[in-house]
């Protein structure tokens, strides 16, 4: 036999060694260890695997007990802390699982309608309009270069507040063009702009038409009672026309109160119609505007009459595919609990926007909306007593259907922390 027919006899060998090896239960069993577990103190977690050999903690103390079964290894938080769990494979360790025991954390759910009002960090760019000048009409900062969706935050060094702050400073100029400081994609340029004069009103301009502020309405998520922090809409808020993200100054949220339900349909998606008075009674304020949602502080109680009291969170690895529900207005100011459906949910390491994907099973709430409808956003959505999430964006062509965003992301953005500082990921 020649060196090359042995040389593919074992080749095949180990290839086929490998095949089995990799199909094996036992090994299939391996590869779905997981290399982090994160755990509440007093709750527990089950590892699908029963190649456990023990656990050992840097300082010598696990912060969690653990216990083995025919169907793998349950763990349970008992002391704030980092262990380890070593398995091994053949009886040979082989992998290693860190295991954070996080404290006991609660929020309370919110569910109500807001109203809420934004203003811009500067002024925002939504199109161009033509000056009627001595040399005809023209727009002066479409010619330089500024963009629809930029934001206006200075001019010649001169801080642009608000809409009337533009015509207030041109005024005052006495060179032939302006310096106008613009933040387009988080990043600030200079532009230089030659305003024109308009021959009707001899007020210099600069042919752009702008706005300072946006209102809607969403719902409530949930807030802190300790720090009085709170987090709403599950989505950034972005200008109708542009569609570019808010850069917020400042903001308020009112209370809302939903008039009607324009109910959604496959291809146009529904929207609930609401009332809220800007001058109305403030129960808090607007600090930032992310993809995760609206973020600021409480100055006002308010209740949902069905967990006024506070929740325990489920972080992504925790959330199943099943049964659920959620809390939200559809008449008046009264919040509602509906069941609804986890479909999908992804157990993410790191903020994500789209992590669930949920389908409304509550007959009323389908007969009543067709689904999920514009001012739902933010509706938490609960699962086995616990807040799991926020209802975020419909599906377009299914309005039964549509996203949500995990909990533990909001909580972030809301500058609430659920972590120990030695167990922040690195």
């Amino acid at each position: 036999m020649s060196k090359e027919v042995i040389k593919r006899l074992i080749g095949s060998t180990l290839l086929a060694l490998l095949i089995i090896v990799c199909t094996s239960q036992d090994f299939i069993r391996y590869m779905k260890i997981p290399t982090s577990v994160v755990v509440f103190k007093g709750e527990q977690v089950h590892i699908p695997t029963n190649e456990h050999i023990g656990s050992r903690a840097e300082d010598g103390q696990a912060a969690f007990a653990f216990r083995e079964s025919s169907k793998g290894v349950d763990i349970t938080g008992e002391a704030v802390g980092q262990s380890e769990v070593v398995f091994n494979l053949a009886g040979i360790p082989v992998k290693k699982t860190s295991v954070r025991v996080l404290k006991e954390f609660r929020v309370v759910p919110g569910g109500q309608s807001i109203g809420v009002q934004l203003n811009t960090l500067g002024v925002l760019v939504v199109g161009y309009h033509k000056i009627k000048g001595a040399s005809g009409q023209r727009s002066p900062g479409e010619e330089a270069g500024i963009q629809v969706g930029d934001i206006i935050s200075e001019i010649d060094e001169k801080y642009v507040t608000n809409m009337n702050s533009i015509s207030e400073i041109l005024q005052t100029v006495n060179t032939e063009s302006v310096n106008v400081k613009i933040i387009r994609n988080e990043k600030e340029q200079i532009i230089a702009v030659k305003p024109e004069k308009d021959v009707d009103d001899q007020t210099l301009k600069l042919g752009l038409y702008i706005r300072d502020s946006a209102a809607g309405i969403g719902t409530l998520t949930f807030f802190d009672p300790a720090s009085k922090k709170y987090g709403a809409l599950g989505h950034v808020i972005s200008d109708a026309d542009t569609k570019t993200p808010i850069v917020v100054k400042d903001g308020t949220i009112f209370r809302s109160t939903i008039t009607s339900i324009d109910k959604g349909q496959n291809g146009t998606p529904g929207e609930k119609l609401a009332h809220f008075a800007s001058d109305g009674e403030e129960i808090g304020n607007i600090v930032s505007n992310t993809p995760f949602g609206i973020f600021g502080k409480m100055t006002a109680t308010i209740e949902n009459n069905h967990y006024d009291g506070s929740l325990p969170i489920a972080l992504s690895s925790e959330v199943k595919k099943g049964p659920a529900e959620i809390l939200t207005v559809i008449d008046g100011k009264k919040v509602e609990k509906f069941s609804v459906e986890v479909v999908n949910s992804v157990a993410q390491k790191f903020p994500a926007t789209k992590g669930l994907i949920i389908k409304i099973t509550d007959p009323r709430l389908l007969d009543k909306t067709g689904g999920i409808v514009q001012g739902m956003s933010g509706s938490q959505i609960i699962q086995n007593g616990k807040l799991i999430g926020a209802v975020k964006h419909v599906f377009v062509n299914d309005p039964t259907s549509g996203y949500g965003v995990h909990i533990e992301w909001m909580l972030e953005e809301a500058g609430i922390d659920i972590y120990e500082p030695s167990q922040k990921a690195g």
